[in-house]
This record gives C-alpha cells, sequence and structure tokens, in this order.
C-alpha cells in the first residue's frame, strides 16, 4: 500500500474493530463494518500487503507470566569521535536487540539517547539487568530509571 494512498472510512472501521478483536472471524468482520466476506478478506490482505498491518499477536498481562515489575529506564551514551571505530549508537542498537527484559526501545531528541521499557520478574532481576548487562554496555555511560507503580491506561491500538 503507498504511504500516499489514504485509508477510506471503511478500511479506518476494519483497523478500529481488528485492533480491539484481532481473532475475529472475516463473517463478523464483515457484519461489523458492513461488506461482504470476500470483500472484507480482499481488503484485509490490501491492508497485510501494504504492510498497513504488521502481524498478529496475542496480548500477555506480564503480571501473569511472572514479570511483576516494569520500569522505564533513559540511557545516555558515550560519544566517540573515532571514525574508525563503529559508533556507540550503531553498537548499542544491536546490542538491545538481544536483551529479552527490554521490549520497548526508542531513540529520542533531546538530552537523552534512549528510552527503554524494561519488564523483568523483580527488583533482584531488575538489578542484574542493569548492573551486568546494560551499565557493562561499552557505549552506555548512564541511565536512570522510574518505576511504574500503577497502569492508569495500557492499549495497543492506534486512534484511526
Amino acid at each position: 500500500m503507498d504511504p500516499s494512498d489514504p485509508l477510506d472510512a471503511v478500511d479506518r472501521r476494519i483497523l478500529q474493530v481488528l485492533q480491539a478483536q484481532g481473532r475475529i472471524t472475516y463473517d463478523e468482520l464483515a457484519a461489523r463494518v458492513s461488506l461482504s466476506p470476500s470483500a472484507a478478506l480482499r481488503r484485509v490482505k490490501r491492508l497485510e500487503d501494504g504492510g498497513v498491518i504488521s502481524g498478529y499477536v496475542a496480548l500477555l498481562a506480564p503480571e501473569r507470566v511472572g514479570l511483576g515489575l516494569t520500569a522505564y529506564l533513559t540511557v545516555r551514551l558515550e560519544k566517540h569521535n573515532d571514525p574508525q571505530a563503529r559508533s556507540p549508537l550503531d553498537l548499542f542498537a544491536a546490542a538491545v536487540q538481544a536483551w529479552p527484559e527490554v521490549i520497548e526501545c526508542v531513540a529520542l531528541s533531546g538530552d537523552i539517547d534512549y528510552l527503554l521499557r524494561v519488564v523483568v520478574q523483580d527488583m533482584e532481576h531488575y538489578s542484574r539487568f542493569v548492573m551486568d548487562t546494560l551499565l557493562k554496555h561499552p557505549a552506555v555511560r548512564d541511565c536512570k530509571t522510574s518505576f511504574v507503580l500503577q497502569r492508569l491506561k495500557s492499549t495497543t491500538a492506534l486512534p484511526l
């Protein structure tokens, strides 16, 4: 799907339904968006092929699978100016892919280089991750942590 090709109202309704109920049948989806099942299927396939729908997942409750502590970490990296060496940003970006505790990592503008969302079993697990993994990475200069005390809103649905 071409990024310049805007989604029409039916595409948006389909996406809203699928964000709320990813396992809905095509018959149910078609009824909810006032299409035939074959037309709904064609539209969903077009949205998938165009990269608008990037995948389907089961969303898990972290606490129910033994991951009771969520933290947000701001990370600042060392600034190396050696043009022969790999960039600290590249080194960190590659390393973070292998850390299962990090479930989201975004590059930020401003004073902070990255924001990590980390999910772990408990404070001991968190401490091991920070001390033995994150802070031992050669590109990491420092990090600061904020722990989630209460989740007021949590959604994966985009505001369409």
